[in-house]
């Protein structure tokens, strides 16, 4: 497997939502579009949260998945 790269990596385990999210977004606004954004969350509710705020701004989800109870939530700013 390819290591991966993101623009910025956000380390929200152990947080509630919509911590997780609120993070995310802080980064998406300072980042140019096409920057990519990875979340570690540990809220199963952050599923929802990022699926809903993509849905809602534009934004690209480009990948959802989980390794050993952390969520890896990868989100594309729109151009």
């Amino acid at each position: 497997m390819s290591e991966r790269r993101y623009d910025a990596l956000i380390d929200a385990r152990g947080l509630s939502c919509p911590m997780p999210l609120v993070k995310a977004r802080q980064a998406l606004m300072v980042l140019d579009p096409g920057a990519t954004v990875c979340v570690l969350a540990t809220d199963p509710a952050s599923r929802r949260d990022f699926t809903d705020f993509t849905d809602a701004t534009g934004h690209k989800l480009i990948e959802i998945r989980e390794e050993q109870g952390v969520l890896w939530l990868v989100v594309e700013k729109r151009a």
